[in-house]
């Protein structure tokens, strides 16, 4: 099993909490890192139908076959289970149950009116760079990493990316999609994927990408909440708390696995890379997504955000807590430029923050008059 950062903060809310809900996309690594760090306690699959069955139609006799707690996986299908045990941590401080999903929303609903202070809830992404590098994988080219994407399967199993994205895809559909909405046209919904994928990096225009997708702005919404949920796509908001200037105010969309998005795209290998118009949304997409990572391992549930002025001058990644804004401008050449702080300049001068950093495709990071350039390869060099 590939080691994941993860693990440290799930042992320790695991000591505190009776409950701990761990979230995250299918096939991400959940089942694997609960059964590696738990075996002391029975893992049931709430997947398999006879046991979904047993636990609906008699949830207290289920329940009652884990006196200590269990491991329940993919519990998304049962939330009723939830109320049960809720009742059950009350009343017996050393039963401890650890949740996994892969659905965001039922999940997160459930848990929110049930378990509210009983249950910690991580989010476990696929694999950061870093983790690959612990590892052993080493990437030389951004685009081999962004096309080969980071679920831990296509790197435990070695499984060709083309393999393993449509399969993928076609679970996904089957299990998630329909558990979360009624959608009758299944086809439809995988263009409407592909057109998302097509806009990564972009302002997101419903209108546009209603109408591209042949239906009503309303179930273009609808459809990007279920892919939300179910860990597709999200949608990075812009910033623009105490600003009084004019600026954007839609927010950008981003796959949370390349690897995924390229299957969508069409794109068939990292030297197909190379020339596609979205290779610099791509990078974009691979680099936040780094960011969200690091805050998700560490149990944090910040998120980045983007500023862009009605003018077009905008910071690609702007970092934020309660006291500091860390911008991050991302650019997919490979050659340092003056030009590339261009933009952390202008913000500079409109916010007075003066740390920036550039990152880009290159393998050298370098301090420069300008500020702080950094490879893709030395992400761990942002500290925030």
């Amino acid at each position: 099993m590939i080691e994941r950062t993860l693990a440290k903060k799930l042992i320790a809310l695991a000591q505190k909490f009776p409950v701990v809900t761990l979230t995250g996309p299918r096939q991400s690594g959940k089942t694997t890192l609960v059964k590696a760090l738990f075996p002391a306690l029975p893992y049931v699959s709430l997947e398999e139908p006879d046991l979904r069955q047993f636990a609906y139609t008699d949830p207290r006799g289920f329940l009652s076959n884990f006196k200590q707690g269990a491991v329940l996986d993919e519990v998304q299908r049962t939330p009723d289970l939830l109320s049960y045990i809720q009742t059950i941590v009350d009343n017996d401080p050393g039963v401890h149950f650890i949740l996994t999903g892969s659905s965001n929303l039922l999940l997160m609903e459930k848990i929110g009116q049930t378990l509210a202070g009983r249950s910690a809830v991580l989010h476990l992404l696929p694999l950061s760079l870093q983790e690959l590098r612990d590892s052993g994988h080493v990437f030389e080219r951004y685009e081999q990493a962004i096309y080969t994407g980071q679920y831990p399967r296509i790197y435990d199993k070695e499984i060709a990316p083309t393999d393993f994205y449509p399969s993928y895809i076609q679970t996904y559909v089957e299990r998630d999609v329909r558990l979360l909405k009624n959608i009758t046209d299944v086809n439809a919904f995988i263009r409407f994927t592909q057109l998302c994928a097509g806009r990564v990096g972009q302002l997101l225009n419903y209108a546009s990408l209603a109408n591209d997708a042949g239906v009503s702005p309303n179930t273009a919404k609808a459809w990007l909440s279920v892919l939300e949920a179910s860990y597709i796509v999200y949608r990075l908001q812009p910033y623009y708390k105490n600003f009084n200037k004019r600026l954007v105010k839609s927010p950008k969309l981003y796959f949370y696995d390349t690897g995924l998005a390229c299957s969508m795209l069409g794109i068939r290998s990292g030297q197909q890379l190379d020339l596609h118009f979205l290779k610099g949304g791509l990078f974009e997409n691979l680099v936040i997504n780094e960011f969200i990572k690091r805050f998700r391992n560490q149990g944090r549930r910040d998120v980045p955000y983007f500023w862009r002025e009605r003018s077009g001058r905008e910071i690609d990644c702007l970092l934020a807590d309660a006291e500091t804004l860390t911008p991050i401008e991302i650019k997919a050449g490979k050659t340092a430029s003056n030009s590339y702080f261009n933009n952390i300049q202008a913000w500079s001068a409109f916010t007075g923050v003066e740390e920036g950093y550039v990152v880009y495709g290159g393998d050298i990071s370098l301090q420069t008059s300008n500020g702080q350039l950094i490879s893709w390869k030395d992400l761990d060099r942002i500290h925030v």
